[in-house]
């Protein structure tokens, strides 16, 4: 494109878009809607509805109890092992969906907790997403452990500098997002999990913001905990359990607090006393969500058809297009780019800060531009791959654009 962007260069961008065809696989009640909040809750599949349709018509209503035996038992490890395999660049047996992902967070904290007795530090970011912190802060209350903060360039994210200067052979555990949830900034975490190691620590990543958008590899980067949503990208649905990682090498050694039925070996033997099931199945706690799973599985599918890198690639040409029209349409309206300028270190979503977030973000809403705010001044506009067009960022920006000039000049 020669010279400032148009909508015309948006529709002939859509026109040679490889991933467009998945857009009419979603419900989309409304082509009036601008819908840029994909990182907060993806679109509804079709074949979902078709999926529960089928669950609870022909599984529940017709197989009743023997649903069960007829995949349902399974699923959490089924659907645990396509995440895997499409999403996170994990080995089968390495993943498990369950709980929400507080609940997994929480799991996961206490049991990369007990394995390094003796430590008490914590490494994490005052900027992390509000649950994560919240989660760390009760069990460090609990435990008498110190929560060592760091603080990043909110622009950004966790950077590997302040990091390894945090550690020390008094951490444990070193949590972080993988994309940041405010400014997407990707954090390094082969280098990350490298330096943590080295001095006996373990890691635990956030996903939540990285499943889906961006290809990860947590095998091959020496992951050893991980947890993340399922209903953002992978278009799981509201509230859709989420999955739990934990890497091969700790399986034996590791045990979550929550003792239930289904973590321990032969559940259906109901014994007395708590026996942990073998690998990652031992992360389990109570009763899957069948439907709940049937929906995450449906989303997942999508996304292994599409191809990771194929959804990468839209993701960043996507964000590319938004911060170029930011740039032209909205710089002299004192609005900035609040996330990484370089695309290999941003995920699916861009931030965009201007002082009257909170209010632009409301009268977007009220002109069919759904985006969503983040404190203290970001107005976020999340690019999900496989149903978000070019159209629809310039669509977004050019109302943003034409709210902004309707401002009294200050």
């Amino acid at each position: 494109m020669n010279g400032a962007a148009s909508r015309a260069d948006a529709l002939e961008l859509d026109g040679c878009d490889p991933l467009a065809r998945f857009r009419g696989r979603f419900v989309v009640p409304d082509e009036r809607l601008v819908y840029l909040d994909g990182n907060s809750l993806g679109r509804f599949p079709k074949a979902t509805l078709a999926r529960v349709e089928r669950e609870l018509a022909e599984v529940w209503g017709g197989e009743l109890i023997a649903g069960w035996d007829a995949g349902w038992m399974a699923s959490p490890v089924r659907v645990g092992d396509l995440i895997g395999e499409v999403v996170l660049g994990a080995a089968p047996g390495q993943v498990v969906v369950g709980d929400s992902t507080t609940v997994c967070f929480y799991k996961l904290a206490c049991a990369a907790l007990d394995l390094r007795p003796g430590r008490e530090r914590i490494v994490c970011d005052i900027e992390d997403f509000p649950t994560d912190r919240y989660v760390l802060e009760g069990i460090a209350a609990a435990r008498g452990l110190e929560l060592v903060w760091l603080r990043f360039d909110s622009d950004g994210g966790p950077s590997v500098g302040p990091v390894a200067a945090a550690l020390d052979q008094r951490t444990a555990l070193v949590s972080l997002s993988h994309v940041s949830y405010r400014s997407a900034h990707i954090a390094d975490m082969l280098t990350i999990n490298r330096l943590a190691h080295e001095v006996g620590a373990l890691t635990l990543w956030d996903l939540s913001h990285s499943a889906g958008s961006v290809p990860l590899a947590l095998d091959s980067d020496g992951c050893d905990l991980a947890v993340g949503c399922s209903y953002k990208y992978l278009n799981g649905g509201p509230g859709a359990p989420a999955f739990m990682y934990v890497g091969t090498e700790l399986q034996d050694r590791l045990r979550q607090p929550i003792w239930g039925w289904l973590g321990r070996r032969d559940p259906f033997a109901m014994a007395p006393g708590y026996q942990p099931a073998e690998g990652a199945v031992a992360l389990l706690s109570g009763t899957p969500p069948a439907i709940a799973l049937a929906c995450v599985e449906e989303g997942v599918k999508l996304v292994a058809e599409a191809g990771i890198e194929a959804i990468r690639a839209k993701g960043t040409a996507l964000t590319e297009f938004a911060i170029r029209l930011a740039d032209e349409r909205l710089a002299g309206h004192d609005v900035r780019v609040g996330s990484p300028r370089n695309p290999a270190a941003r995920g699916a979503h861009v931030a965009l800060r201007h002082r009257d977030a909170p209010s632009l973000t409301a009268a977007l809403h009220a002109r069919g531009v759904v985006g969503d705010f983040r404190e203290p001044d970001v107005l976020r506009l999340g690019l999900s791959p496989l149903t978000t067009r070019f159209a629809d960022v310039w669509d977004g920006v050019d109302r943003l654009a034409e709210l902004l000039s309707l401002e009294p000049s200050r």
